[in-house]
């Protein structure tokens, strides 16, 4: 894997998408669209999927309507929501996003296909029965990126040799957040560093968080893996700056926008590969048929600016394994 070195000034890249139509032509089939946030910081996502369906030679407008669903990060809605789309009578039910929205979506619906797009692992958390055969009317793509929280504070203690404790960030509503507690205190034991667990029920609670977090000096924050995390990047990252507090999360979005580091999956692959499974659907195939695709990459990015801002002399060691060096 080549490491690539990107410079400052990164701000812009990612375009809004185009609006989505508040009624799909009637005359095409209809993807319904399940999204945990809202268009804007769904923007690059959108783009993937929008290739994903190209690739399969799908394009909206012309062979297919997207009905888009947006659940503004609350979690609460997706059930109604997904209800909402299948009143549609949508051709498939794409659920991109994580393991709630995928649940939602298996929650209201036995016929209609669904592709989804997560982190977790899709049967441990009762998606599918098997990845090879999925069954049912579900598959989709994994990044199994919850299953390396433990190597993300790894990384973060190797940035911050000196540190003997920790805050951990976790979102209580995801049904993968035990699993990556349990993979957290375990590596935490390994290191010999202490744990403090902070649980995350909204946006007011950040700015506790951090603070709770920047007391621990020399130490600094981990954030599990959830899309609510992964889609506050900018925030998370001012925020970090604030408290000149190292963290890390699971998306290459936190140190392009001034945090110290990322380790996680390739979003914009998964959600390209959801998109193609949703074209292959729209074409005459089955979910039962599409064995759920697992995307291996974990990409590490570094920001060497926020390094330097810390005061932190990040090691060669890390650097070398980065595929991301922001300077």
């Amino acid at each position: 894997m080549r490491r690539r070195t990107v410079l400052a000034g990164l701000g812009g890249l990612l375009a809004f998408p185009r609006a989505a139509r508040a009624q799909a032509d009637p005359a095409l089939p209809v993807v319904g669209y399940l999204g945990p946030e809202s268009p804007g910081p769904f923007a690059s996502r959108l783009a993937a999927f929008r290739e994903g369906l190209a690739e399969a030679g799908v394009i909206e407008g012309r062979d297919v309507g997207i009905d888009f669903r947006w659940a503004e990060g609350r979690y609460e809605r997706l059930p109604d929501l997904a209800r909402e789309l299948v009143a549609r009578r949508v051709a498939v039910l794409a659920a991109p996003g994580g393991a709630p929205v995928a649940l939602a979506a298996k929650g209201v619906t036995a016929t209609i296909p669904i592709v989804f797009e997560m982190g977790g692992d899709p049967v441990a958390l009762g998606v599918v029965q098997d990845l090879a055969r999925p069954r049912g009317n579900l598959t989709g793509v994994s990044s199994l990126s919850v299953e390396v929280s433990g190597k993300r504070l790894e990384y973060l203690h190797e940035a911050v040799p000196g540190a003997r404790s920790f805050a951990v960030a976790f979102n209580p509503t995801s049904p993968t957040a035990p699993s990556q507690l349990r993979a957290l205190h375990e590596a935490a034991g390994t290191l010999g560093v202490q744990l403090r667990i902070s649980p995350v029920r909204g946006e007011e609670d950040f700015a506790s968080v951090f603070a709770e977090a920047a007391a621990l000096r020399p130490g600094g924050l981990v954030f599990t893996s959830d899309p609510y995390f992964a889609l506050r990047s900018r925030l998370l990252a001012d925020l970090a700056r604030r408290h000149a507090l190292p963290a890390v999360t699971q998306t290459r979005d936190f140190p392009l926008a001034g945090g110290l580091m990322s380790y996680g999956g390739d979003f914009t692959q998964t959600h390209r590969l959801a998109g193609l499974y949703t074209g292959r659907i729209l074409k005459g195939e089955r979910p039962a048929d599409l064995p759920v695709q697992l995307v291996t990459k974990v990409e590490l990015f570094v920001n060497l600016a926020a390094a330097a801002a810390l005061g932190l002399t990040v090691p060669t060691s890390l650097l070398v394994g980065a595929d991301t060096v922001i300077e």
